[in-house]
């Protein structure tokens, strides 16, 4: 469940193009529209949340679905129709929450009642949220990573994988907090010096799609960072902003 972009370079489409690239098979749910191009976001506009909640009822009935994964949710009642459907599900099927907040640009894409919203409904009960570091200091309170992480994981979060795109050096570290006595990191050799236009939303399907497989959870980091590494090394030049991860590189399993 995500936006949809239409440079193609996050949202929507980026979720597609990394399960399927993975060996999964995405069931694609549009929450919101937005304009934006590969600099911003100028606009956004959520999906009626009954439609949705229709398209959820309608999937459920069909198909068996492995995971959850969520980007822009559009607004707070989505998020509310979102949190029914997951009652309805066993407990143990991953969420994978990625709390899109803003843009890489800036541009906003949730306001204050979607945040809370995620952070009481959907954060108690996803696997993995996946916080970049912006992100991660709004929703856990502090500049410092430590102590955000913490302040989620004791409002309820299961775990906490502090992405580290956004940060500077050569070296990008992803850390997993969870309730274990320590975090455990992964480092990637950062490529470029610029940001990418759609690399959270792009992890955040990957390790979905590692766990609908039956991966661990750390594994599907694992999993996740390789690919979006590769993606990355062959990254797309579509527009005059940021520049877009190739999630169309052939993947070895």
């Amino acid at each position: 469940m995500s936006g949809l972009d239409p440079s193609g370079g996050a949202g929507i489409q980026a979720d597609i193009q990394a399960i399927t690239s993975l060996g999964g098979h995405p069931l694609p749910v549009v929450t919101c529209l937005t304009v934006q191009d590969t600099r911003n976001v100028y606009g956004a506009e959520a999906v009626d949340a009954q439609l949705i909640r229709q398209q959820l009822q309608c999937l459920d009935k069909d198909i068996t679905i492995h995971a959850v994964k969520t980007g822009a949710l559009g607004n707070a009642a989505i998020v509310g129709v979102l949190k029914d459907f997951l009652d309805s599900q066993d407990d143990e099927l991953p969420l994978i929450v990625d709390p899109v907040i803003k843009a890489a640009g800036g541009g906003d894409l949730a306001d204050d009642e979607l945040v809370q919203a995620m952070k009481d409904k959907l954060f108690p009960r996803a696997e993995m949220i996946t916080p970049n570091g912006e992100e991660l200091t709004q929703l856990g309170g502090s500049d410092d990573a430590d102590q955000a992480s913490l302040n989620l994981l004791q409002a309820g979060c299961r775990s906490v994988l502090a992405t580290g795109g956004h940060g500077t050096g050569i070296h990008i570290t992803n850390t997993l907090y969870n309730h274990s006595p320590e975090p455990m990191h992964w480092e990637v050799e950062r490529v470029g010096s610029n940001e990418y236009h759609g690399t959270g939303c792009t992890l955040a399907a990957a390790i979905a799609t590692g766990m609908a497989s039956g991966l661990s959870a750390r594994a599907s980091i694992s999993q996740a960072q390789n690919y979006v590494h590769r993606t990355l090394l062959h990254a797309l030049s579509v527009g005059q902003g940021q520049r877009i991860p190739d999630r169309g590189i052939l993947w070895e399993r």
